[in-house]
């Protein structure tokens, strides 16, 4: 049984941190692309962040130099540090995999396997 779960979301004022975390069960989540969505109130998912097999990043221009994605391979989890948090940055964020060691890069890619996301809500 492949799962992705989401933990670490909460109510944080603007300029606060969450870090989120992605752990995956039923697979070597090492071996996969992961990628952070958030579904905001557009209620679509966009792209904030991923990181290949290979080790190799890519952040959205909204929150580069803010958020930093890693992953710990003896934990099985992907992490997201959340770092001065706008109103802008709220929503349910979902973390995404997909096996493709032919691909170099984690993105233009379908993500396969979800988890059901954790809420951030960012409010004085």
């Amino acid at each position: 049984q492949l799962r992705l779960v989401e933990s670490g979301g909460g109510l944080v004022e603007p300029g606060g941190t969450l870090r989120l975390s992605c752990t995956a069960s039923g697979f070597t989540l090492d071996s996969y692309h992961i990628q952070w969505f958030r579904q905001g109130s557009e209620k679509s998912h966009l792209g904030i962040s991923c990181i290949s097999s290979s080790g190799d990043t890519w952040y959205a221009n909204a929150v580069r130099g803010r958020f930093t994605i890693s992953r710990d391979t003896a934990q099985n989890t992907v992490y997201l540090q959340m770092n001065n948090l706008k109103s802008e940055d709220a929503g349910i964020y979902s973390c995404g995999a997909v096996l493709r060691p032919e691909a170099n890069t984690c993105r233009g890619l379908d993500y396969d396997y979800w988890g059901q996301g954790t809420q951030v809500t960012v409010s004085k």
